[in-house]
């Protein structure tokens, strides 16, 4: 019987972008056309993304910034969030969604993940304060946080919601696009999300134009006009010459969407074979899971990890230390047990390469490696 070991070596990368960008002299081109005008800072590009990217998610406005961390952080600002506030998130996500709480100088307190290692809305009321003024829910990984239930949780306690859907581009629940639910949605344009640029970018949307108009001041040191000042803000435009890049692109995400999904559920109906030894979220066919990450739970997680490695199989964990227990964290004083499923699977879960760019043969020597691994 054949093993991996015995098999040609594949190189299964898990960054896609020198496949993606191999031809880029019609992005060149646009580039060209930008220095010659001079429209580098908030200039047409920027506004014509900002529209294209609200259309596509249903939403009436969107505001480019600096980057998806600037996505939650401006938006927790226009609330009004600072000092001596709290904002609950979930436990089990990026370190950027936490970090834009923490440094509007409010407090972030962690809820647990349920099995979908998003936000356990039945965990959200115990972590109220009156010191809590907006929920964070993250659509981790691409996969929905349950909107309709923190919706109506946040609508009975009077709490605003802000949507980290950084990782979210194009997932949905019963249609309904996330970061469309709350007052408002973050979203990231890093490389390697799936609508990337050459840099970092952010997005916020927004169906309320009070919303907007604030961000958009927020975002450009609070300048009403060239010589007046509504207050003293941030500097988090969304460069020109990214929003190029963006506009390029943006025509390819329900492609880039679609591909995704269908690797993912190659790999789903392979791995789910492994019972006992691989555990796979839950899949709702109401919900649009648009696989930012594709991350599935195993056993014996570290030696699997080594085993693809070897074997070519560019293989991650995200992440093996919950934020909670972070030095970042130490001021919270969590302690061991406090996030019991988000630790439980912070000591299984792996990451296997899901881009739009892999080839069948790539996909067929993942699924061969980790089933030979089990054998």
């Amino acid at each position: 019987m054949k093993t991996a070991a015995d098999k040609p070596f594949l190189k299964v990368r898990y960054s896609y972008l020198e496949r993606q960008f191999a031809e880029i002299d019609p992005i060149l081109e646009q580039i060209r056309a930008l220095v010659k005008s001079g429209d580098f800072t908030l200039g047409k590009p920027v506004v014509e993304f900002e529209e294209r990217f609200a259309s596509l998610l249903g939403a009436k406005y969107g505001v480019g910034v600096g980057s998806g961390t600037d996505a939650l952080f401006l938006s927790l600002k226009a609330l009004g969030i600072g000092p001596g506030d709290e904002v609950i998130t979930a436990a089990n996500t990026f370190v950027a969604t936490a970090g834009a709480i923490e440094t509007t100088g409010a407090k972030v307190v962690f809820v647990d993940c349920d099995e979908k290692s998003v936000i356990d809305v039945s965990k959200i009321e115990a972590a109220v304060t009156p010191r809590t003024k907006a929920l964070l829910p993250v659509h981790w990984a691409g996969q929905p946080a349950a909107m309709p239930k923190i919706m109506e949780l946040a609508g009975r306690l009077g709490l605003p919601v802000v949507e980290d859907a950084c990782q979210a581009i194009d997932a949905a629940i019963d249609g309904k696009r996330c970061g469309t639910f709350g007052i408002s949605g973050g979203f990231s344009l890093h490389p390697l999300k799936n609508l990337n640029v050459w840099g970092d970018g952010g997005v916020i949307i927004t169906d309320s134009e009070k919303t907007r108009d604030t961000l958009r001041l927020l975002r450009n040191h609070g300048m009403s006009t060239r010589d007046t000042y509504a207050f003293y803000a941030f500097n988090s435009r969304l460069d020109s010459l990214q929003a190029v890049v963006g506009n390029h692109l943006i025509k390819d995400t329900q492609w880039i969407t679609d591909t995704r999904i269908k690797n993912a559920q190659r790999l789903d109906a392979a791995l789910s074979k492994l019972t006992g030894k691989v555990t796979l979220s839950p899949r709702s066919p109401r919900e649009r899971h648009v696989y930012h990450l594709y991350q599935f739970f195993v056993e014996d997680r570290d030696a699997l990890l080594a085993f693809l490695k070897a074997r070519g199989v560019d293989a991650k964990v995200h992440y093996p230390v919950p934020l909670p227990f972070q030095p970042a964290s130490k001021h919270l004083g969590h302690k061991p047990g406090d996030f019991p499923v988000t630790e439980s699977q912070a000591r299984r879960t792996i990451t296997l390469p899901v881009h739009q760019h892999l080839t069948e043969a790539e996909l067929a020597h993942m699924i061969f490696c980790v089933e030979d691994f089990y054998s």
